[in-house]
């Protein structure tokens, strides 16, 4: 059988990305999916007021939010409110930061250079 390339989430069901990962109080949890030389898939719960603190990745970083809402930084401008739904992209090798406004939940993707 072929080595599942996608790992914690079931093949051939329809799920909800939000109820594979779970809140824990006064922390983040992280549940990577895949993870490739170029690629990795993470799912992420924020408590409320948690944050990731500046910091640079080497590649392209999409946060796509599930649900509740977070504060982004990139590269020290003004932050921007990200909600239920929306998206937003931090370039490679600029620095970004995260703060959960309330509880919120996101499937982060990042692409590195081949």
């Amino acid at each position: 059988m072929k080595e599942k390339t996608i790992n914690h989430v079931p093949f051939q069901e329809v799920l909800e990305l939000k109820t594979l990962i779970d809140y824990t109080e006064g922390d983040v949890s992280s549940k990577i999916l895949a993870r490739r030389s170029n690629l990795s898939l993470s799912l992420m719960a924020f408590d409320k007021g948690e944050e990731v603190s500046s910091h640079i990745a080497t590649g392209d970083a999409m946060v796509y939010v599930i649900e509740g809402k977070v504060k982004i930084t990139i590269c020290d401008n003004d932050a921007v409110e990200v909600k239920a739904g929306e998206t937003i992209v931090m370039p490679a090798n600029v620095p970004h930061s995260l703060e959960a406004i309330e509880r919120f939940k996101m499937l982060l993707t990042v692409v590195n250079p081949s």
